[in-house]
């Protein structure tokens, strides 16, 4: 019988004695027998034995033992293959369960730098660490969870593409995180194609540079996730920001006291401007941002080019600096950036005064 359902006569050992008691006595199989067989079914999972084998050697052998008992020995027959199947789920409910925790704790100590054995469990999740990786992470208006829908989705589709021992998609700190090989160039971008499809109108996506190791992993979270928080206090249009296009921000931060120094001495005078700084701050945004085209920056605006002439005279006339000349522009530039970077002006306080 086993040569003929594939499933090795010893995992059926506590099956057939149950099936001929209830063939003489008509009695179904006790608690002990049932203790038997869900621990076999447990064995048949981890030898790998497919479940469908296991139902039909365990029916074939109902089969063989009916005669004029048939009914109690059906009976029991259905009841040992209920407890077969409590067995078996419950071995797969545990492998799953101790490889999902087992891949969160990599995860966190993987994002966290932290090193123990780090290279050897990387192994074992399809990445080798002493090649270069890049970390993209998304973010959503809404924290993105552990159990999030689309963490699965992302995962299937990328392993779906580039294989199963490359990507690794998680939830981390609100965001959704990929880990993949620099090599693998589109990997980000298919990655951001699930994130458009799959996350609200307010999404971001934070790109960090490729580096080497497991410190690598981390410097290129961190630097996908600060190219996000940037995104958002420089008010940049781009959904998509790469940490190497906005290398000189983290140097503009390098010297916060000379930052501030410049935008005091640059943007100061814009204080005493009628209506405040902000819409003077916003109308040289616009400006830069179209790379000195006044007609795109009245349309971005929604103001007319006359407006915009206007403002950027206003500016000329209370700081001195004049966005047409290539000095002063590149000064202007920069403190406009930097005031967007430490918060300036500050918000007014109830008093009217900032």
């Amino acid at each position: 019988m086993s040569e003929a359902t594939g499933v090795p006569a010893d995992l059926l050992g506590g099956y057939l004695p149950v099936l001929s008691s209830a063939a003489a006595t008509g009695r179904l199989p006790g608690r002990d027998a049932v203790d038997v067989l869900r621990a076999l079914g447990a064995e048949a999972a981890e030898r790998g034995v497919p479940m469908r084998a296991l139902a039909e050697a365990c029916l074939l052998a109902a089969e063989l033992d009916a005669g004029p008992a048939g009914s109690p020995v059906l009976a029991a027959a259905r009841r040992s293959l209920a407890a077969y199947f409590d067995g078996y789920e419950e071995a797969q409910l545990r492998a799953i369960r101790s490889e999902d925790e087992a891949r969160r704790a990599f995860i966190d100590d993987l994002l966290q730098g932290r090193a123990d054995r780090l290279a050897e469990r990387a192994e074992h999740f399809g990445l080798r660490l002493a090649e270069g990786y890049v970390v993209a992470v998304a973010k959503d208006a809404e924290p993105v969870g552990e159990d999030h829908p689309l963490v699965r989705r992302i995962e299937e589709a990328l392993i779906a593409r580039f294989g199963s021992h490359n990507i690794l998609i998680a939830a981390r700190d609100g965001l959704l995180v990929c880990v993949a090989p620099a090599t693998l160039t589109a990997a980000t971008g298919e990655f951001t194609h699930h994130v458009r499809g799959g996350l609200g109108p307010g999404w971001r996506v934070g790109v960090g540079r490729p580096h080497r190791g497991p410190g690598g992993v981390v410097t290129s979270f961190r630097e996908a996730s600060e190219a996000i928080a940037l995104g958002e206090r420089l008010g940049l249009r781009p959904q998509v920001l790469k940490a190497a296009d906005l290398l000189v921000f983290p140097v503009l931060l390098r010297d916060r006291a000379a930052m501030e120094d410049l935008v005091a001495t640059v943007l100061g005078p814009l204080l005493a401007a009628r209506g405040g700084p902000e819409p003077l701050l916003e109308t040289l945004e616009a400006v830069f941002g179209a790379q000195g085209n006044q007609t795109a920056a009245a349309r971005r605006l929604g103001i007319s080019t006359r407006a915009v002439t206007y403002r950027l005279e206003r500016v000329r006339r209370l700081t001195g600096f004049s966005p047409d000349d290539p000095t002063q522009r590149f000064t202007l530039e920069t403190a406009v950036l930097g005031a967007r970077l430490i918060g300036w002006p500050p918000p007014a306080r109830p008093g009217g005064e900032p």
